[in-house]
């Protein structure tokens, strides 16, 4: 039997990606046997991938595997996969499964476009962003999968490409990657310059010979090291969505692309910059040299970018009155926690204290675990409001309510990812905020600013909370949205693109009077899975530390290697977890039961007294018929905050990308509300 290192295996995977790319265009003609086809290519991809992961974070890292060298050009294919890269590779693999399944019939709102141009740059995606994470080169692969990625995300963005405003969403995103790219290669470029000159390695802008010459850089010219970390941090941040770059093109590209896509660029791609930023921040000065590394300037840095970006992507999500531009918005707010953990780990690291060590890498696994729950709930969270958009045909919030009834699995998911995102206990987001609660709160001796920085992630939460009440309130729990009703009752009068007989017969659910919405189950497992792993995180969160301590364990250069002596949490599925020797606790097996006890109490009270419950006609205000005006809708949630933080942006337009009325052939799907009355 034929035994893969783990760097084989994920050249094998991109090699799969690459010859499924031209293989899913040879057969788009059969739009059933190009999803199937795509969805075998990425499932044997996620096989690879996952028996690499597995290698790593059981047995540790290797050494990395040349597969292709030019000395002349500085040009080699040299793939690494160590603990920090095996876990970008586990959310990668973990998202694309779903999201493709999603997508074979998710394609069915798009019976005017080719999947010609959807199942292969779905394919070059992933592959790309196999690469991005385990190449070692700096400049020429750099480049190579940066650009796959680049363009293929442009081609599934501007899927939709007569839309208008789905092309500018297109360009938008292209201009801020090429920056981004370029910002990024200018960096290596000034290290590996400097490297050259001092007489390196023939490959120049491999990982390991530019960290070899960064200590004498730090010393002899710290002024133009810290130039290459600054557009370092400003190329990955564009990737990322930090702000304020995350607001100029993120908005826009996940409304406009498919709402599968909007799960990879939201889960996964921005990740990528995620993990440049971890890289090269944390492990690119070798660990000798981390004393001339002025690792508390770049973590004050960060940590307030980080503070500025979640405050700044929630207030303006809550603005929003579109589901898919609502959590874009998200997106920003959420990868601020991220950033913060970087940062906060940064700082506390040249503490002199072992405490000050411990926190420091709490600091960091907050901010890995956040990176992989993160990519959960907000893909999760795609494909709830695709669900939404397949059964309204719209993203409007305000022509949405009363989803629950029609839609009981999508409810349920959705509700799940709403606490999750939300950092509700004994959901995967909070024990993740937890760690960064923790670290950045008892960081008052060293960094006392992170402090303040705790605190408006605490308050962050909140503002969260508060978007997801209005976000599951106007869609699931509101009295029913005429629109929503004339698509329960009569589904083969609304515009949708499935016109046909067949199509009205799939929202019967067989029981007489009773009627659904509800996606096919095709598109419902997805959702399922990703919700099951939210619930298994947040009340296992052992599970995910466990998993971060292998990681670090593999991760054996650079600041990894001070991080990974130092073990913070002491983690088991039953005593949950014990941070910094009992100065924080977490236990939801403690705190389950606890929760369950109250409910039971608060049901016994409601029972007290024998009242009976009575069922009678809301007044409103003197007018005789009920309206559709009279239904609460997203547009009344929280206006006086929203009145008060109008000049942070983000404008919540009714219409963001304007279009004549969709007819029955056209696809809903513009990235937009289509203007459906009921």
């Amino acid at each position: 039997m034929l035994t893969l290192t783990p760097e084989q295996s994920v050249v094998a995977a991109i090699a799969l990606c690459l010859a499924g790319a031209p293989a899913t265009w040879l057969v788009s003609r059969h739009r059933a046997a190009a999803g199937g086809l795509a969805l075998a290519f990425t499932a044997a991809t996620a096989v690879l991938v996952l028996e690499a992961v597995g290698k790593v974070l059981g047995g540790g890292a290797g050494q990395p595997a040349e597969f292709l060298r030019l000395p002349a050009l500085g040009f080699a294919l040299r793939i690494h996969v160590d603990g920090l890269s095996a876990w970008f590779l586990l959310l990668a693999a973990a998202i694309a499964v779903p999201a493709m399944a999603y997508s074979i019939p998710y394609m069915r709102h798009y019976p005017n476009y080719s999947v010609a141009r959807y199942y292969p740059f779905f394919l070059l995606f992933l592959a790309a962003m196999y690469g991005l994470v385990t190449t070692t080169d700096m400049m020429w692969f750099f480049f190579i999968f940066w650009q796959m990625m680049t363009l293929a995300g442009y081609g599934l963005i501007r899927f939709e490409n007569r839309v208008p405003a789905n092309l500018r969403a297109a360009w938008k995103f292209l201009v801020m990657m090429q920056i981004a790219c370029a910002l990024t290669m200018g960096g290596a470029e000034l290290l590996a310059a400097t490297g050259a000159a001092a007489g390196g390695n023939a490959l120049k802008y491999d990982f390991n010979a530019v960290s070899s010459h960064v200590p004498a850089l730090l010393q002899s010219r710290p002024h133009l090291a810290a130039a290459a970390f600054g557009l370092f941090l400003a190329g990955f941040g564009i990737k990322l969505g930090m702000w304020p770059f995350g607001q100029v093109w993120l908005p826009d590209a996940h409304p406009a692309a498919p709402s599968p896509v909007s799960a990879m660029l939201s889960g996964v791609m921005i990740k990528t910059g995620v993990y440049g930023i971890m890289r090269y921040f944390l492990w690119l000065v070798p660990s000798d040299a981390l004393a001339a590394y002025p690792m508390r300037a770049w973590g004050a840095v960060i940590a307030g970018l980080g503070t500025v970006t979640l405050l700044a992507g929630t207030l303006q999500a809550l603005r929003q009155e579109q589901t898919k531009r609502l959590l874009a918005f998200h997106s920003i707010g959420q990868v601020g926690y991220i950033l913060l953990g970087i940062g906060a780990c940064l700082a506390l690291l040249p503490a002199p204290t072992p405490f000050g060590t411990a926190l420091a890498t709490l600091a960091f696994l907050g901010a890995l675990f956040h990176t992989l729950n993160h990519g959960l709930f907000k893909s999760l969270l795609f494909l709830n409001a695709g669900s939404m958009l397949w059964a309204s045909g719209t993203q409007d919030l305000n022509k949405l309510g009363g989803l629950m009834r029609f839609m009981p699995l999508t409810a349920a998911t959705t509700l799940v990812a709403s606490f999750s995102i939300s950092g509700v206990p004994l959901f995967n987001g909070f024990a993740s905020k937890w760690s960064l609660y923790v670290a950045t709160l008892q960081a008052g001796d060293a960094a006392p600013y992170l402090v303040f920085c705790g605190v408006a992630a605490i308050l962050t939460s909140v503002l969260t909370l508060a978007s997801f009440i209005k976000f599951s309130g106007a869609t699931l729990f509101t009295r029913t949205s005429p629109l929503v009703l004339q698509q329960a009752r009569h589904p083969q009068h609304a515009p949708r693109p499935d016109h046909t007989p067949q199509a009205a017969t799939r929202h019967e659910t067989g029981r007489p009077g009773r009627l659904s919405l509800e996606v096919p189950w095709t598109m419902q497992w997805p959702q399922a899975v990703l919700a099951g792993a939210c619930v298994l995180l947040g009340v296992a969160p052992a599970l995910g530390f466990d998993a971060m301590h292998r990681v670090l364990a593999a991760s054996h250069t650079g600041a990894g290697t001070l991080l990974a002596q130092t073990a913070p949490v002491q983690a088991g599925i039953a005593k949950g977890l014990n941070a910094l020797n009992g100065a924080a606790w977490f236990v939801p097996a403690a705190l389950l039961p606890t929760l369950a006890l109250l409910l039971l109490a608060a049901y016994a009270l409601s029972r007290l007294g024998g009242s009976a419950r009575r069922t009678d006609e809301s007044w409103y205000c003197g007018y005789a018929r009920e309206a559709d005006r009279h239904r609460y809708a997203a547009h009344g949630f929280y206006g006086e905050i929203k009145r008060y933080v109008r000049w942070i942006g983000g404008s919540p337009d009714a219409n963001p990308h304007p279009r004549p009325p969709p007819a029955r052939t056209r696809p809903p799907d513009a990235g937009a509300a289509a203007n459906l009355e009921p």
